[in-house]
């Protein structure tokens, strides 16, 4: 009930009740009991006026004390209770809208100690991983100072190590600055109307001519039709083929190395599924893979070298454009890494 509806009843009671009672005793008592008619008279407008009152109170200071009591949690800092409405008035609709502002204090908490959290990984993570190029460049450098590198042979091993070391640093700086720019959506993209046939097409020919010049197998399957049309930005949904592939040959540990990749129509979207014949991935690793700086490696050495965000990139950029991204793995057998892209819809005219 409203409290306006209670403020209107308690008033119509204060007029209502000691005059109904006027009127009843006044047929009942006698003319000379007029005085004790009218005491009672003021006895009962004063319990009834008593009542309607605390009535009232109780209505507004119950809901009150709760409000009070949840906003001293609050500002102590202590998100983890509940207000409940036990009434349906204006104070009720109060307690409702608190315990919704206090669920979304609690939930911006949360993910402000999650993202606290994250970051200073995300240093330490980016420390690890500059740490080991800058060491190694460091004592290349220091070989050549000392005089060690003593013979041609040498020195241009020496150079070129450095050169390579300085690549991968210059490598991690450029995938943080993009996953910075995704992750903060400052990355504008250029979403386009292609053919989805074409365009895939154009990625399998740049990797295999890629592939081949590392002596890797590929193989390639379209089941498209020739009019499927997808809504992506060229050049960012390349740059999650590539991430993709140079994540499989990373870890490819046969002697012969294939990696495949095929095209599905799976109705409202285009599914591209990468596979490899690589090490795989274990069961207890697979749901971690997309986490930024995961690697599957206890040690997270960087012998495989990389930044260990090219899938969380992938991942992000794939559900910028409305897909998902997932994987399957056998370990010793090799990991299909599969991401599906919305196809492109026209609507028919009307006539």
């Amino acid at each position: 009930m409203k409290l306006k509806t209670k403020l209107i009843i308690a008033f119509m009671a204060m007029m209502t009740l000691p005059t109904v009672f006027l009127i009843i005793a006044r047929r009942v008592f006698e003319p000379r009991e007029i005085g004790e008619l009218q005491q009672m008279f003021m006895i009962i407008v004063f319990f009834t006026a008593a009542l309607l009152v605390y009535w009232v109170y109780r209505t507004v200071s119950v809901p009150l004390a709760k409000l009070q009591e949840a906003a001293q949690n609050i500002k102590d800092g202590n998100l983890d209770f509940e207000i409940t409405a036990e009434a349906d008035d204006e104070f009720g609709e109060l307690c409702r809208d608190f315990e919704e502002m206090r669920l979304r204090l609690k939930a911006n908490a949360e993910e402000k100690v999650e993202f606290d959290r994250e970051n200073k990984e995300l240093i330490s993570n980016i420390s690890h991983d500059l740490k080991t190029p800058i060491t190694a460049i460091k004592g290349y450098v220091e070989g050549i100072m000392d005089g060690v590198a003593d013979t041609p042979e040498k020195m241009d091993k020496y150079i070129k190590t450095i050169y390579n070391k300085a690549n991968e640093m210059d490598l991690l700086i450029n995938e943080l600055t993009l996953y910075s720019k995704i992750d903060t959506n400052r990355i504008p993209y250029n979403f386009t109307t292609i053919s989805a046939k074409n365009y895939f097409l154009d990625c399998a020919e740049d990797l295999y001519l890629e592939l081949e010049a590392k002596n890797v197998e590929f193989e390639y399957n379209c089941c498209l039709e020739e009019d499927s049309k997808v809504i992506v930005d060229p050049e960012q949904l390349r740059r999650v083929i590539n991430n993709v592939v140079s994540n499989s040959l990373k870890y490819m540990d046969k002697p012969k190395g294939r990696i495949t990749m095929d095209l599905k129509d799976v109705g409202d979207f285009i599914q591209v599924e990468l596979g490899d014949n690589g090490k795989g991935i274990s069961p207890k690793d697979l749901p971690f893979i997309f986490d930024r700086f995961y690697r599957t490696d206890a040690s997270r050495n960087s012998s495989k070298g990389g930044s260990g965000i090219g899938l969380s990139i992938a991942q992000k950029i794939v559900e910028e454009h409305g897909g998902n991204i997932w994987a399957t793995s056998v370990e010793g057998s090799g990991t299909v890494m599969c991401f599906v892209v919305r196809k492109y819809q026209e609507v028919p005219m009307d006539e």
